[in-house]
C-alpha cells in the first residue's frame, strides 16, 4: 500500500526523513536546525510586533562593525543566543552583534558545532516595516573554537536564511539541494513550499546599490555599464536587505553584487555569516558567488568579521562578472 503523503511536511518531519536516509546521522543537526525555526517563529513575532510596542529605532549603542544598533537587531541577536545557550550539541556562537564568539560551556556532552548568525539583515529597513532577514550558518566544531570558525565557506555543514515579509520563510541547504519552507500560522509550524529549487542559468534580475557607482572599483561599473549592451533587457531590483534580493534571483535568476568601493577598498558584506552562507545556497541551487576573482566558498577567513567584495547569482551573470575582473 502506498504511503499517504501529508498535505502540510513540516520543517521538523522533513528534516527527520531526510535524517532517515543517512544511517550514520545522530540527529543532532535536525535538533539545531529545528530551533532554527523556533528563531524565526520568535523573530516573525517581533517583526508583526515592532511599531505597536515601539520596537523600531536606534538602542544608542553601536556594533562591532561601527554601525548603530537597531532594537530589533539587539532583539534578534538575544532570541539567537537564548535558542542556543541551552542546546548541549552547540559550543559557539558567532554574531554580527558581538564582538567576539560566545562561548558555551556544558558539562552534559561534547559539543558538535558553532553556529554563525547575522540576526537582521537588511536592517535599515525596520524602521520602515520592508523586508528584512535573518542568516545562518552551521560548521562542526573541530579543535578550538577558533580553527571551528576560521574555517572555508567549503566546510559548513548547513546554512541558510529566514526572511520576514508577506509571509516568513526558512530557506536551507546541508549540502542535498535548496528548500523552501513558509511559516504557516494557523497551525504554527514551517511547512514544506519548494524542494530543490533550482536557480535559473541566466536571469533577469540585477540587484545592486547604483547610489554607489561612481565609487566602485573600475571592474565593477565596466559590468554594470556592459548591462545595457545585453539583447536581454534586465530588471533593476534592490531592497536594502540581501535575503530578499537574493530570494527574487532564486527563483528568476540574475545577479546581485556589493563590490569594493573608494570608502571600502576590502568590501563590505561579511565572509563568515553573510557571504559564505548564501553562496552555499546558490551553490546548491546551481548557481555561484565570487569576489571578481575568488570562490567565495574557497576563502580562508583570517578573521571573524572579515568583509570581502560580493557577487552572487547565476551561473552566466557570475561569469560575466569575473570577465571584467581578469581582465
Amino acid at each position: 500500500m502506498q504511503e499517504k503523503k501529508p498535505q502540510h511536511l513540516t520543517l521538523n518531519r522533513f528534516l527527520v526523513q531526510r535524517q532517515l536516509k543517512h544511517p550514520e546521522a545522530t540527529g543532532e543537526l535536525t535538533a539545531v536546525m529545528d530551533q532554527i525555526g523556533k528563531v524565526g517563529k520568535i523573530i516573525s513575532n517581533y517583526m508583526r510586533r515592532a511599531a505597536l510596542e515601539g520596537l523600531t529605532g536606534l538602542t544608542g549603542a553601536v556594533n562591532v562593525q561601527g554601525e548603530k544598533v537597531k532594537k530589533l537587531d539587539e532583539i534578534g541577536n538575544s532570541v539567537f543566543v537564548e535558542a542556543f545557550e541551552y542546546v548541549d550539541m552547540v559550543g559557539a556562537i558567532v554574531s554580527e552583534e558581538m564582538d567576539r564568539p560566545l562561548v558555551i560551556s556544558s558539562a552534559n556532552r561534547k559539543k558538535k558545532y558553532v553556529v554563525l548568525v547575522d540576526p537582521i539583515d537588511g536592517s535599515s529597513n525596520l524602521d520602515v516595516d520592508c523586508v528584512v532577514g535573518s542568516i545562518f550558518s552551521i560548521r562542526n566544531l573541530k579543535g578550538s573554537v577558533e580553527e571551528s570558525i576560521l574555517r572555508k565557506g567549503t566546510d559548513q555543514v548547513a546554512a541558510g536564511y529566514l526572511m520576514y515579509g508577506t509571509s516568513t520563510l526558512l530557506v536551507y541547504s546541508a549540502g542535498d539541494g535548496v528548500h523552501i519552507f513558509v511559516l504557516d500560522g494557523q497551525i504554527g509550524e514551517f511547512v514544506l513550499e519548494h524542494e530543490n529549487i533550482r536557480m535559473p542559468e541566466r536571469g533577469k534580475i540585477v540587484s545592486s546599490n547604483f547610489g554607489n557607482y561612481r565609487k566602485w572599483a573600475q571592474p565593477a561599473r565596466e559590468f554594470a555599464d556592459s548591462l545595457a549592451s545585453e539583447r536581454e533587457e534586465y530588471a533593476l531590483r534592490y531592497s536594502g536587505a540581501l535575503v530578499a534580493d537574493l530570494h527574487q534571483i532564486l527563483h528568476l535568476g540574475g545577479i546581485y553584487f556589493y563590490p569594493e568601493d573608494a570608502k571600502r577598498p576590502e568590501g563590505k558584506l561579511r565572509l563568515l555569516y553573510e557571504c559564505a552562507p548564501l553562496a552555499m545556497i546558490a551553490e546548491q541551487a546551481g548557481g555561484a558567488a565570487t569576489t571578481g576573482r575568488a570562490r567565495v566558498m574557497d576563502i580562508h577567513p583570517e578573521k571573524v568579521h572579515q568583509r570581502v567584495p560580493y557577487a552572487i547569482g547565476s551561473r552566466y551573470e557570475i561569469r560575466r562578472y569575473e570577465e571584467f575582473y581578469r581582465k
